[in-house]
């Protein structure tokens, strides 16, 4: 099998391997099945799609919609590589799947209009597919319900996409939670590579990022503690399965 590639831009090592971890045991993957690639600090690999199987590109304390002076060089040098290989993504129609910082990105690349007008704090929340969405064949491999619970934690959102991308599924007060472009090229805003453990240690690790208030942190997630969001996960190992070659 070709190998996937995970895109991390997560500047603390011990958060970045973590959310390795966890996307090796939600895709089912093994270590030589799945390339990492931190574009915080490095290029991406001389790839091209037929060295690869498909690239997962999780989330970030980066947020594409920051004005530019605000940004890190390391915010900088990772999303001129993200554009970069988004660029080679869509002309090699390369199998691609953003969560949350993902959502951002493929939908900057690809015309969307980012902003802070549907963020959401960090929690549980509903997301519900729509009728495209019941009928795309990632979502039916991953065997998602109409309605499901999604992780969240978000400060921009997709506020407008391009007529050319298709809403898979959305909630109350987030419109656009997953879309495509093309056929093969997918973004959450959903975190399907976290569980509600893993998202408390995540979020412990980002407790002064403005994702929620750190005096209200435990009850956050004391909260959390009380929701079960084992299906999004789902779509990890289904887009493992449906686009390995």
């Amino acid at each position: 099998m070709k190998p996937f590639v995970q895109i991390a831009t997560r500047p603390e090592d011990d958060v970045a391997l973590t959310e390795r971890e966890a996307v090796l045991a939600f895709t089912g993957l093994a270590e030589d099945e799945l390339l990492w690639a931190r574009l915080d600090r490095d290029p991406f690999p001389g790839l091209t799609g037929a060295d690869i199987s498909g690239i997962i590109l999780c989330g970030s304390p980066f947020t594409v919609s920051d004005p530019a002076a605000d940004k890190s060089p390391a915010q900088i040098r990772a999303e001129a590589e993200i554009f970069r290989v988004l660029d080679q993504v869509i002309a090699e129609d390369i199998p691609f799947l953003g969560a949350c910082y993902g959502i951002g990105t493929l939908g900057t690349h690809q015309g969307a209009r980012i902003d802070r007008t549907h963020g959401e704090p960090l929690g549980a929340v509903e997301i519900t597919l729509t009728e495209a969405g019941l009928k795309d064949p990632l979502v039916r491999e991953a065997r998602l319900p109409e309605t499901f619970t999604g992780l969240v934690g978000h400060k921009e959102a997709v506020h407008t996409l391009p007529l050319h991308a298709v809403t898979l599924a959305s909630g109350r007060t987030c419109p656009v939670q997953m879309f495509r472009v093309g056929t093969r090229q997918y973004a959450t805003q959903f975190h399907p590579e976290l569980d509600v453990p893993s998202i408390i240690e995540r979020a412990r690790a980002y407790r002064e990022h403005g994702y929620f208030s750190p005096d209200e942190m435990e009850d956050v997630f004391d909260a959390l503690r009380h929701e079960t969001a084992d299906e999004a996960p789902r779509l990890l190992r289904a887009f493992a399965t449906l686009f390995a070659r």
